[in-house]
């Protein structure tokens, strides 16, 4: 089975108190966050990630600790679980294959193989025909010194293991594109043309082996420094045509991958009201996560019906919401001292929902949690969240 095409049923198995169990190739904040949604459906959750202190292994029920390409650990994870998804995408295609052999896996190793390389995945969208940034594979000096002029100014991607603005360089010139190629290490590398932004969407959608597609608001996006840092729903800017535009992609994205499970496709919309793709995860999503708090169904309670074959339904959004990403920055002071943040006077306002991801130890640029505000108006959800960054010492949005 190479896609979630069978139902996986909560509840028994055949011996005698043993839970149907779901695995997760990952064990990080996204793994974490599977493995609560397939607990409150009664299912046993067994994490593959080599991390003794990883968040999503400390709360489920089995950690297998073995590298992602370990065939022995692979092999457990397979004996245990009934059906496996991904919590990253850099998961190597190949355990992915390796897996379903007997085994549901959703995703399927072909489509993650689409998201970790960013020349296939432009080429994805462009098959599609779906409009992204004007761009160049850059593997060769022949490749770099071709660059057409109309490319500069732009961004330099590392084709494969870039996220969060890491391999990532912008460059003005031929002769700084040039320096960042050889500071990239002469990987394989996109450059994109810098275009006119006036807004970043993302899509979250879940698809099962049947087609079926539901989807989430369109979500407006604050990024600083790579990372993203505020998400709002509904989106207070982005106009609605363009919204539908971007839902409209996204489907199209999902359907020609043959699409099983959580997706997240980022779009950016251009001040001449143009939408453009930007990349896709092959995962449920950080600026999903306001879904937990601010809708009958999270993105996660969806990866676990879609990998497990259950019914999809569409996500209602009950509340208006804010996210704000708490990075490990939080927990320093000004003069680079450890510190708590102040928890207590922002879980004081009306609507706050903090999640902490049990990591250890905070570092600057770390991803530690998220804070989500729910509200019955927009309005009133941007005024909290404004007083509850102003209270962590956040930029203002």
């Amino acid at each position: 089975m190479s896609s979630a095409s069978s139902t996986v049923l909560p509840g028994l198995t055949g011996d005698p108190g043993q839970p149907v169990a779901l695995g997760v190739m990952g064990g990080g904040q996204l793994g974490r966050m599977f493995v609560h949604a397939a607990q409150s459906l009664g299912f046993r959750t067994v994490v593959l990630d080599p991390d003794t202190d990883s968040p999503a292994g400390a709360v489920a029920h089995e950690q297998v600790r073995t590298d992602y390409l370990d065939g022995e650990g692979l092999a457990r994870l397979q004996q245990q679980c009934l059906a496996i998804t991904t919590e990253f995408e850099n998961v190597p295609a190949q355990a992915l294959e390796r897996l379903a052999a007997g085994r549901t896996v959703a995703p399927s190793a072909a489509a993650v193989a689409v998201c970790q390389d960013r020349a296939l995945e432009k080429a994805a969208f462009t098959r599609c025909g779906v409009a992204c940034a004007p761009h160049a594979l850059i593997e060769t000096q022949a490749q770099l010194e071709a660059v057409p002029e109309a490319l500069l100014p732009g961004i330099l991607k590392t084709a494969r293991l870039g996220y969060d603005g890491k391999g990532q360089v912008r460059v003005r010139d031929r002769a700084g594109l040039a320096q960042a190629w050889l500071d990239l290490k002469q990987a394989p590398c996109v450059l994109e043309a810098m275009l006119p932004l006036a807004h970043e969407v993302s899509v979250v959608l879940a698809r099962n082996a049947q087609g079926e597609v539901v989807t989430f608001p369109v979500q407006e996006n604050v990024h600083r420094d790579g990372i993203l840092a505020v998400t709002q729903v509904p989106s207070p800017n982005v106009p609605q045509e363009a919204q539908q535009e971007a839902l409209a992609h996204a489907r199209k994205m999902a359907d020609s991958l043959d699409y099983v499970g959580v997706l997240c496709v980022e779009f950016f919309v251009l001040q001449d009201g143009r939408v453009v793709a930007n990349e896709m995860a092959p995962r449920p999503h950080n600026s999903g996560h306001y879904t937990i708090d601010a809708c009958d169904q999270s993105q996660f309670d969806l990866q676990v019906r879609a990998v497990a074959g259950l019914p999809l339904v569409v996500p209602r959004l009950h509340s208006a919401a804010v996210m704000l990403n708490l990075l490990g920055d939080l927990w320093f002071d000004a003069q680079g001292q450890e510190r708590t943040p102040p928890w207590a006077s922002v879980l004081a306002l009306p609507g706050v929902h903090l999640h902490l991801y049990g990591k250890s130890s905070a570092r600057r640029g770390r991803k530690m949690g998220h804070l989500t505000v729910t509200a019955a108006t927009p309005e009133r959800a941007r005024e909290l969240a404004l007083k509850a960054a102003a209270g962590l010492g956040l930029p203002a949005f």
